[in-house]
């Protein structure tokens, strides 16, 4: 079994990291270069930097943050948030980014995720979905979840991996920010339909939610937020409890 990855999430809007509760009532979590910085001390495997208003208010992600980050961190980070094109990937890959996440963007042209995977190796490429719970399926929400696409979440996360995508980034919105645990039914159901790594994101609020996370899916990696961004836990925590549940986390 391949060891699993902790992944701090950043938020970002106007410059600053933010936290809310399903996608809504965002608050001030702090500076995006200094909580890298921090997280990279904390034995983070990777990080993740989502400018969640980009695609909504039609901003290109600049490469000004990946550069800063790139100075501070020793571990891999994804940048997304509005990247529509293949000239704006590569100059946030060029400035330090090691992964580029396509959410709105990929919707709305999925062969961008092809163009991505055949210029920079599916490796660099991230596809992440948001989903909610609607009747009896999970649909996918793009805009900073602002917006509903009739899409089902598990045939565009397996249109996505044949596409080239190498990771999926998996958000259930139902559960984002309520600190209530992941949604095991939308992980599992993704993670074995699919043959990339799933990161599960979206409800850790402590170290036993990550634990059945990984015991009972096959998620790759597990995306937290509040839980480190308030304090609650440090990282060294949540892997100390995988371990003592023989489960394997890097460093």
């Amino acid at each position: 079994m391949l060891a699993k990855r902790i992944i701090p999430c950043l938020d970002i809007r106007n410059g600053r990291v933010v936290k809310g509760v399903q996608f809504e009532n965002l608050r001030d979590a702090g500076d995006p270069v200094e909580l890298a910085a921090y997280y990279n001390q904390e034995g983070a495997d990777e990080l993740v930097f989502l400018d969640i208003t980009a695609s909504h208010e039609r901003r290109q992600t600049t490469a000004e943050l990946a550069a800063r980050v790139a100075e501070q961190v020793f571990i891999p980070f994804t940048v997304g948030g509005g990247i529509r094109s293949i000239a704006e990937m590569r100059a946030i890959l060029k400035a330090g980014a090691d992964k580029i996440s396509l959410n709105t963007p990929a919707v709305q042209n999925p062969e961008l995720i092809t163009q991505a995977a055949e210029t920079f190796g599916s490796q660099c490429v991230v596809v992440a979905i948001d989903a909610r719970s609607v009747d009896d399926r999970w649909e996918v929400y793009t805009h900073g979840g602002r917006q509903a696409t009739g899409l089902d979440a598990l045939e565009w996360a397996q249109k996505a991996a044949r596409l080239g995508a190498g990771e999926i980034l998996l958000t259930s919105m139902d559960r984002d920010g309520a600190q209530t645990g992941y949604d095991l039914a939308l992980t599992k159901t993704i993670t074995e339909s699919v043959d990339i790594p799933v990161i599960a994101s979206g409800g850790a609020g402590g170290p036993e939610h990550l634990c059945e996370l990984f015991e009972q899916t096959h998620a790759s990696a597990a995306l937290i937020a509040s839980i480190v961004h308030d304090g609650n836990y440090r990282i060294a925590d949540l892997k100390q409890a995988l371990k003592a549940r023989q489960i394997e986390t890097r460093g």
